[in-house]
């Protein structure tokens, strides 16, 4: 997509620092603000994260502020100078405190606004987003949302029931740092702040401490961390920090702008489907926009044609601020610009790597065909298995393979936050199933949900499940296409958990997400198999025990069954005549 024209001539511009904005309670929040030197009134773009303000919030202050608005950063409540206890996601969401609706409405008050007020940016700041949407500041008129979580449960600590490690570890480790470094910080916090950076320092043994919910350094100090781990099942604990709750109080135009790569991809297209679905008005249901590219998480990574292991060629190219800009300038400033006259939804086709323009989600075009699991060659160093997959079903009966998982012995992670791919697995692929398929004799286009089924047992109470895709190219490499993780227990319900009956065959159903994929004529499609992905995800000690208290696990053989009473299978959303 090609840079957008600006809408204003260069402003010159004046900052301020520290500037309290008071909440209902009292509470005071301070932000920096970025604004046209010229008097004047100016529409207002919002920010709300728990990030130190002059690192996250002066490139885009500066580029919008030149740009006629007002910008203003402001930090949570609990973070860096703001008051109050930080209590991860809450504050925005519908309960006692509604900052992110006093702070709109503060900003459309002041002496240089014109009353109208969008937002910025993305991952914490795209939850603070959704999180005000459905409170319906009165001054809010529009939103776009880069990579953000709308459901603090599935999106930022639990995928499938099973707990994302390294992301939630590091971050709680590393932003606890940042606080405790500033110069908002109390005096006599020496001795753990030397804890934390030797813990970040260390951050691989402290992966594999067990339990999960002792960690000394972020003890006394990220009450919020140790209060996710409280909670392993969906529930109403979570349920305030969940958008789809309330789909139906949001009447705001957003752009959902997401990514392939991206650990809230499921999140940007959830939200855009249920807001589309089910918005307050009909205005505010046709004026949703979804926007995928081949990318990572991270403002800086979004417009980036080259991507994990490989290039998405020049059409990958976007400049998000530019695009913001349009987008704004159309909902605060009234410009008729073009910006909603594109299709309802934008996604990047890769393996043709072209913009792909639809009006639904998925394609109503699409086809969903299994791809069956076969008997392979049996084990390898390639593979513990060397499966075969196929459109075809077997017709006889097959023999099923098994593996055994370790706890102490994990399949290390490639790809995770904020890396999510694509890339080379054959590394790892020797302590796996696989299963592959021939070589293709024309294009497969896949545009749409992808999901595992499978059919089977374990010797434990509880395992995890991990099915990933890749393209496997002619010249050997196995790329990562997108993957899933069922953590066996929750296999019914995320909200019930169920142990396993040791030798008992169950049908599991694993979510891999969405792609919008070619595979090339000449490539293969490849599905690995696996109970573990570590450290993206906790070590599934396999025991059936309570959450993150136990510090011992078990050896699993786990089974998976692909005959004819069971076919396990991959089931793919196919675009025909492709």
């Amino acid at each position: 997509m090609p840079e957008q024209p600006m809408s204003e001539p260069i402003y010159e511009i004046l900052v301020e620092h520290n500037v309290p904005i008071p909440m209902r309670d009292g509470t005071l929040l301070r932000a920096d603000v970025y604004r046209p030197q010229t008097e004047g009134r100016y529409p207002v773009l919002v920010e709300r994260v728990p990030y130190e303000l002059s690192q996250r919030c002066k490139g885009y202050g500066e580029y919008y502020a030149r740009r006629g608005y007002v910008v203003v950063g402001q930090n949570v409540r609990g973070r860096f100078a703001s008051q109050g206890r930080f209590h991860l996601g809450r504050d925005d969401a519908w309960g006692a405190n509604r900052d992110g609706y006093d702070t709109t409405e503060w900003a459309a008050t002041q002496s240089w606004s014109n009353g109208r007020v969008g937002m910025l940016d993305g991952s914490y700041s795209g939850l603070t987003q959704y999180m005000v949407a459905p409170t319906r500041p009165p001054h809010l008129k529009a939103l776009f949302v880069r990579e953000g979580p709308s459901d603090l449960y599935c999106d930022t600590s639990y995928r499938g029931g099973a707990y994302l490690l390294k992301f939630n570890l590091e971050w709680a480790l590393q932003q606890t740092l940042a606080v405790l470094r500033h110069e908002s910080a109390p005096s006599g916090m020496e001795q753990a702040c030397h804890r934390l950076e030797k813990a970040v320092e260390e951050i691989d043994s402290w992966y594999r401490h067990l339990p999960l919910k002792s960690c000394p350094p972020l003890e006394g100090l990220a009450d919020w961390y140790f209060e996710t781990l409280d909670y392993p099942d969906d529930g109403p604990y979570w349920w305030p920090t969940n958008l789809a709750h309330k789909y139906n109080e949001v009447d705001v135009p957003i752009l959902h702008l997401g990514a392939w790569f991206d650990p809230f991809l499921d999140s940007t297209i959830r939200s855009f489907q249920g807001i589309r679905a089910k918005g307050r008005s009909e205005a505010c249901r046709k004026n949703q926009r979804l926007i995928i590219g081949p990318w990572i998480h991270g403002p800086a990574n979004v417009g980036k044609r080259e991507v994990g292991e490989l290039d998405f060629g020049p059409e990958a190219e976007f400049d998000l601020y530019g695009y913001r800009l349009r987008w704004y300038d159309y909902w605060l400033k009234g410009l008729n610009n073009g910006v909603m006259d594109m299709a309802p939804l934008r996604v990047f086709l890769m393996g043709e790597n072209r913009w792909l323009d639809l009006e639904s989600w998925p394609p109503e075009e699409v086809t969903y065909r299994p791809f069956y699991f076969r008997e392979g060659k049996g084990r390898g160093e390639a593979s513990l298995n060397n499966g075969g997959l196929a459109f075809t079903p077997a017709e006889e009966a097959e023999r099923p393979d098994s593996f055994l998982y370790d706890p102490e012995d994990p399949v290390p992670s490639l790809v995770f936050y904020p890396n999510l791919g694509p890339r080379d697995h054959r590394a790892v692929e020797g302590r796996m199933l696989t299963y592959t398929s021939q070589p293709l004799e024309s294009d497969l286009t896949v545009i749409g949900p992808v999901k595992a089924v499978l059919y089977g047992l374990s010797s434990a109470a509880d395992t995890d499940w991990i099915v990933r895709l890749c393209d496997v190219w002619p010249d050997g490499r196995s790329m990562s296409v997108c993957d899933g993780i069922l953590r066996a227990r929750y296999r019914n319900s995320l909200e019930r958990p169920e142990l396993l009956v040791s030798g008992q065959i169950y049908r599991f159903e694993i979510d891999l997400w969405a792609t919008a994929q070619v595979f090339k004529a000449g490539h293969c499609l490849r599905v690995e198999v696996a109970s573990s992905d570590f450290p993206r995800y906790d070590r599934n000690l396999n025991t059936g025990g309570p959450f993150a208290l136990e510090a011992r696990g078990q050896v699993a053989v786990n089974t998976v069954f692909h005959d004819v009473r069971r076919p396990s299978h991959l089931l793919l959303p196919v675009m025909p005549g492709r």
